[in-house]
């Protein structure tokens, strides 16, 4: 059984861990510790097997600058699973917890950069679709996407999207 909570401080480490051995390497664990201890708006959802944390999701807040002033939603980035229990569903579990609490708590929308192949089954499509750029330059377009959490409250928005001045300093 799959246990889903919200991150806890003797979690931190474990956290650490989980993000670099998935990534093979340092920086997205850096991103989130450095969020961490600078933002209070963030969601850290953790996975727990058999009394073990073996995955992680981070969210953290980025912002369109709109025509219509600036639009704040979430960044997915990063999710996590240990080597040994990944293609196991627990990576959508993750997932799918952090679009319902983040639909619930009023966010409009939610993007992230990653595989083109596995987000759309939880209903990203590429950014630009909804008139949405990435801050940064050479993303690929069908990388960068976002999914709708409020329709209402994304009409008419387009723009960039940027994320916390964090992950300019690691990527």
């Amino acid at each position: 059984m799959i246990l889903l909570r919200e991150e806890k401080p003797q979690d931190i480490g474990r956290i650490r861990e989980i993000n670099d051995a998935a990534f093979s390497q340092p920086n997205e664990g850096q991103i989130v510790d450095r969020i961490r201890e600078s933002c209070l708006d963030t969601l850290s959802l953790v996975a727990v097997m058999d009394g073990k944390i073996v995955g992680h999701i981070f969210f953290s807040p980025v912002e369109i600058e709109s025509k219509s002033g600036i639009i704040k939603g979430m960044g997915l980035a990063p999710m996590a699973v240990m080597p040994d229990y990944q293609n196991q569903g627990i990576g959508s579990m993750l997932v799918n917890e952090g679009l319902s609490q983040l639909k619930e708590w009023g966010y409009p929308f939610v993007i992230v950069l990653g595989h083109p192949e596995y987000y759309p089954r939880f209903g990203f499509k590429p950014a630009l679709l909804y008139g949405l750029k990435c801050q940064w330059e050479g993303v690929p377009d069908e990388a960068f996407m976002a999914v709708i959490l409020n329709e209402e409250k994304m009409k008419g928005v387009a723009g960039v999207v940027r994320y916390r001045d964090e992950f300019n300093e690691v990527m």
